[in-house]
């Protein structure tokens, strides 16, 4: 949510008004994240977040925000695509595809307790039940085919630790992923990015999921353990905090029980979001892009939780 491309006020005034949301009168860019470019835009109607996108093209950007609109549609707490007087939701703004979303009441819970990571588990398996008949398919842009691809340009910045490591565990995430069990997972659409940053919490009450911009069509299994790997880690250390996963896992399976091989590829499921993590950190603190308030993420947090997940392998 870094700011790459700067949006004047006329530009954001002129888009809201398309949009019947009101006349501008704050435009402030937002601090934090990696991906695009976002502001928080106040009009005399309320509160909205624009967002630009930087990497994602015009043919990729329906799956997002239709998986939205759809979302919404059947009750999942999630911003929801503004449209224009002819029904569109994608608009352009200074040469990039944009989006407007109403902006979710509350704030990010940072120091969750279990109260918080059972009321994400909960939504999250309603969120996957709700989107099980979404009628768009978009593979996960950052997952296994991206990791094959990305591993060889960033393994020239480690050290010979953290090579050998990054490599066999690329290996083992190969081998689970043509494995029959691993085929028979349950999938749908998937957040795969629900940190603690992008739910909106008042007190104890959980208000929204936002920034669904890496979505796609991945297992349940594996964004399951994204939040695992989150909201169940003591970030200083890296360790897994095992009520906070417990309540998670208690919130989800109430809604969806996970099936027998969801229950045995967990640890490896663990590992893979852990992975998928530590690449993406390491390739955007390597080969950083140009920006404004751009701030990239610390990549060796993901290297310990996944010596962690190696180490302590979670079992249910």
């Amino acid at each position: 949510m870094a700011v790459f491309t700067e949006v004047t006020l006329v530009q954001a005034d002129s888009l809201m008004q398309s949009l019947d949301l009101g006349t501008l009168t704050e435009l402030r860019g937002i601090e934090g994240g990696i991906e695009n470019t976002n502001y928080f835009a106040t009009t005399t109607q309320g509160e909205y977040v624009l967002t630009l996108f930087e990497r994602l093209t015009q043919e990729q950007l329906p799956f997002y925000l239709h998986l939205m609109k759809h979302l919404a549609g059947r009750g999942i707490p999630v911003p929801d695509p503004a449209a224009n007087r002819d029904g569109d939701i994608l608009h352009t703004v200074n040469g990039k595809p944009a989006a407007v979303v109403n902006k979710l009441a509350g704030k990010s819970q940072l120091l969750p307790q279990t109260v918080h990571c059972a009321a994400v588990g909960d939504m999250l398996a309603r969120m996957h039940l709700a989107g099980s008949d979404y009628n768009r398919s978009q593979p996960n842009l950052r997952g296994l085919a991206w990791w094959n691809e990305t591993v060889p340009v960033v393994l020239p910045h480690l050290d010979e630790s953290q090579a050998a490591l990054l490599r066999s565990e690329l290996a083992y995430q190969n081998h689970v992923a043509a494995s029959s069990a691993y085929t028979a997972l349950p999938r749908g659409p998937v957040h795969a990015d629900l940190f603690r940053d992008n739910v909106m919490f008042v007190g104890e009450q959980m208000t929204g999921f936002f920034d669904f911009y890496f979505a796609g069509v991945d297992t349940w299994l594996f964004d399951l353990s994204v939040c695992l790997n989150d909201w169940c880690i003591d970030l200083p250390t890296g360790v897994h905090d095992n009520d906070r996963a417990q309540a998670m896992l208690k919130g989800y399976t109430a809604v969806r029980p996970l099936s027998a091989a969801e229950r045995s590829l967990l640890p490896a499921l663990l590992r893979a979001g852990a992975l998928r993590f530590w690449i993406s950190r390491l390739w955007d603190y390597h080969l950083p892009r140009e920006a404004s308030m751009l701030k990239p993420h610390d990549p060796t947090h993901f290297e310990r939780v996944l010596r962690g997940r190696l180490a302590q392998p979670v079992h249910l």
